[in-house]
Formats: C-alpha cells, sequence, structure tokens
C-alpha cells in the first residue's frame, strides 16, 4: 500500500517510483496507490474513487471499461 508515494516529489523521481510499483505489480502483487494526483492514478489498471468514504466510481482503465457504483 502506498499512500501518495509522489506527493513531495519532482516528476523524473515520480515516474521511477512508479516504474517500480509497476514492476512490482507485474510479479503478481497487488499495490494499492493511494492518491491525489490524476496522472498518477491514470497510470494504474483500476481506479477507485471515493468521496465521504463511499466508492462513487470504478475504472478499469487497462480496457478502457468502467462501471458506475
Amino acid at each position: 500500500m502506498a499512500d501518495e508515494p509522489t506527493g513531495a516529489l519532482d516528476s523524473t523521481t515520480s515516474d521511477s517510483v512508479m516504474n517500480l510499483l509497476k514492476d512490482i505489480n507485474k510479479e503478481g502483487m497487488t499495490v494499492f496507490v493511494i492518491t491525489h494526483e490524476e496522472e498518477i492514478a491514470e497510470q494504474t489498471k483500476r481506479i477507485v474513487r471515493l468521496k465521504d468514504g463511499v466508492i462513487i466510481s470504478d475504472e478499469l482503465t487497462s480496457t478502457g471499461k468502467a462501471k458506475a457504483v
């Protein structure tokens, strides 16, 4: 679980961190990335958006399919 893993980083280091997390995921491990940065979220396979502790959307980005919750 990575809570704001790129929050205080420059863009080059942010890219390196995201690539590391993607590599970990490719090895079969589930990685949760919690972020407010849309650019970071868009690099993931799935985006789950919360508002007031309730899931408001659940989107599979790798296939372009989305489902409303």
